[in-house]
């Protein structure tokens, strides 16, 4: 079944806010992927959990229309918030229903968002909607590899980091190890017999502490500890900032670091 742990409005909020739109790169990989598999014109792209819209928006350009779909009306609600292009919709629904006709998607892509997925019933109906030489492109990020540098004191921001990564260790839903493992199991699933996986795809970009502090909030382990005992997440909250800052020497939450990703992404096309 679909995990549905995204769907408040508080978090579909501050998942608006914080979530990392994917990288300009790993964007253009996925295009020239399509271009090689499908060639143009590149009709619907449909973005599965697609959250607040990020990833839908960021496509939206390349496409005659993108679909955006998520099982949050709330989520959904912030994405239609966003003042956008008009080729873009969103729709109620999950991965493993999909209210499309068969043969009839250019791009199916999920960005941070695949391992949620029940794996057989998503991969059928991938099969179901895609064009012949359609495409599948699933995309994330592994939190243990993120890295922050400010001047001197990276590795002692990364300790920080670690430390607030291991006290929220005990509300990890086991799905979240799925993208750490780089959708490895999902990869070996898929049916068609042209796949590949990109490993890393290195980016970095800058991020004040405020916002860095808000991307953890953002994170469903986070929910899962804000869920049991809220007055205890939101004093982590403050003392992973007021950390931060005492390690940067600096005392505006404004201040920006240098935040490092490492994305990896998972290809296939659907046989001709």
């Amino acid at each position: 079944m679909t995990h549905r742990l995204f769907e408040g409005k508080d978090h579909a909020s501050i998942y608006q806010k914080y979530r990392f739109t994917p990288p300009e790169e790993l964007k253009n990989i996925i295009l020239q992927y399509l271009d090689k598999k499908k060639g143009q014109p590149h009709g619907l792209a449909v973005d599965l959990g697609c959250g607040t819209g990020q990833n839908s928006r960021l496509l939206a350009p390349h496409f005659q229309e993108v679909v955006g779909i998520d099982v949050s009306e709330c989520q959904l609600e912030e994405a239609r918030a966003v003042p956008g292009l008009s080729n873009i919709t969103y729709r109620k629904g999950t991965a493993e229903e999909l209210s499309f006709p068969d043969c009839s998607v250019d791009l199916l892509t999920a960005a941070s968002a695949a391992h949620w997925f029940d794996q057989s019933r998503f991969l059928a109906e991938a099969s179901r909607v895609l064009k012949p030489r359609g495409c599948v492109a699933l995309l994330g990020f592994r939190d243990t590899c993120t890295r922050l540098r400010y001047q001197g004191c990276g590795d002692r921001l990364d300790r920080r980091f670690e430390e607030v990564r291991q006290e929220l260790l005990p509300y990890t839903s086991t799905r979240v190890t799925v993208s750490d493992g780089k959708l490895e199991e999902l990869y070996s699933a898929i049916p068609f017999p042209d796949k590949e996986r990109i490993e890393r795809v290195p980016v970095k970009s800058s991020i004040s502490v405020r916002n860095l502090v808000g991307f953890i909030e953002s994170m469903s382990m986070f929910q899962g500890y804000k869920k049991k005992d809220p007055k205890a997440a939101g004093e982590l909250l403050l003392k992973t900032q007021k950390r931060f800052l005492e390690e940067m020497g600096v005392m505006s939450p404004d201040t920006e670091v240098e935040l490092e990703l490492e994305y990896f992404c998972v290809l296939a096309s659907k046989p001709g």
